[in-house]
């Protein structure tokens, strides 16, 4: 057979050095609905752990909101299960179209397309758009799926320094010959939980003549005072040309993402972006949920405003306790660990403690960057903020972190 023993060999070795470096990525299993609380198998064939889940993208908790699900019943029922097509032959429903105009309302932008996901909208936006006459200026830490997108464009890519806007400006002009220029940024940096200055981008994008593309994945439906995002948090809401953002975080955490803006751009994405021409349309059922959440989104700001909240008194609690913590006004909060192995261990003894929290290490995020990125949910209430900080603190105890700097912790475990 083709793949032969020698062959083998080859994964095997890589695989076994990934492990022996600690750096081998074990899944769980849930066996629940995605909530504050689930139950999870872990490792494989253990007996299920009821935990607290402090890591999922569950942001607002209308992942199994009754509502939603009962919206995505009916669309089952009436639209069905899948369209078999992609959108410019037979795979356009008006559910479709509909959700294209909500969207487009809620973000304050032109126009919407849909994508089966955001990764599948950053992939191909750039290359709908751009040529090898222009330049892409991207922030050094905006996401995989960005960088992916970016390395199918045969446009000159260029970086500047995280969130620096003088380092920006100085790509600006240096680029000042090109046809286009687009500033890329994430709106909510998804492994430290910060944000773009998008005021300050916009204003550098209006004075040298660029455009300026976010992805606010991590902010759609709860930063901002409605929680229409970062660009409404930052006061340009209108001035952004190209939004990226998913329906598989908050806005419900199914599925499909979309490209939101200036109408000629998502019309040229319309016409020339390949994950939209080649890939099925989003499913009916996934499309009526997401309607469902716009429209609870749309009467209330109660979620967010809660979210908000329950951020806050964690990253007071997890601040007092001791532990090293990014900054950031969002419900990401990173507690640094920055060794690997230690970042597993701590997450394995949480799990012990009914706190399911995982550890992020390379190539996730920068080596000697390793972490435990908690995320705090509508969904939780103060008794799981309770307790998960208690499970913390135990642990944090058992490794001697409390209260220690991020140079104590590395000079004890490394990086």
């Amino acid at each position: 057979m083709a793949y032969s023993n020698k062959l083998k060999e080859v994964f095997t070795t890589e695989l076994k050095n990934i492990e022996d470096a600690g750096l081998f990525k074990k899944e769980r299993f849930i066996h629940a609905p995605q909530d504050a609380d689930i139950e999870v198998e872990f490792p494989v064939g253990a007996k299920l752990e009821k935990v607290i889940n402090m890591c999922a993208n569950n942001y607002l908790g209308l992942s199994s909101h009754p509502d939603v699900i009962k919206a995505a019943h009916d669309g089952l029922d009436v639209r069905g299960y899948g369209m078999s097509s992609v959108r410019f032959i037979c795979g356009t429903q008006d559910i479709h179209k509909e959700l294209e105009a909500k969207v487009t309302k809620f973000l304050g932008t032109e126009d919407t397309i849909l994508f089966p996901s955001c990764m599948d909208a950053n992939t191909g936006v750039f290359e709908a758009i751009l040529t090898k006459e222009d330049v892409m200026i991207s922030d050094r830490l905006v996401h995989a799926s960005i960088v992916d997108g970016m390395r199918l464009c045969e446009a000159m890519h260029d970086t500047f320094k995280h969130a620096n806007m003088e380092h920006l400006e100085s790509k600006l002009q240096l680029h000042a010959d090109k046809r286009l220029k687009v500033i890329i940024t994430d709106g909510v940096f998804s492994m430290d939980g910060d944000t773009a200055p998008l005021d300050q981008i916009v204003e550098l994008a209006e004075k040298y003549d660029a455009l300026v593309f976010v992805d606010d994945s991590h902010a759609s439906g709860f930063i901002g005072k409605t929680g229409r995002g970062v660009h409404e948090k930052y006061g340009v809401m209108g001035k952004i040309d190209i939004l990226t953002t998913t329906f598989g975080k908050a806005l419900g955490g199914a599925s499909g993402g979309c490209v939101s803006g200036r109408k000629e751009i998502v019309e040229m994405c319309r016409q020339k972006a390949r994950p939209y021409l080649f890939s099925n349309t989003i499913a009916p059922v996934v499309v009526s949920g997401v309607l469902k959440v716009l429209d609870i989104l749309s009467e209330t700001t109660e979620r967010r405003d809660k979210l908000e909240a329950n951020a806050k008194y964690w990253r007071d609690g997890l601040t007092e306790a001791g532990f090293v913590l990014k900054d950031g006004d969002t419900p990401i909060v990173p507690v640094m660990l920055f060794n690997a192995k230690l970042a597993q261990d701590v997450s394995n003894d949480l799990y012990k403690e009914g706190i399911y929290a995982i550890g992020f290490f390379f190539p996730v995020v920068a080596k000697g960057q390793a972490r435990i990125r908690t995320q705090i949910s509508a969904a939780h209430e103060i008794h799981h903020l309770d307790k998960a900080l208690a499970a913390f603190k135990k642990v944090g105890a058992k490794y001697d972190i409390l209260g220690k700097t991020k140079q104590e912790i590395i000079d004890k475990y490394g990086m």
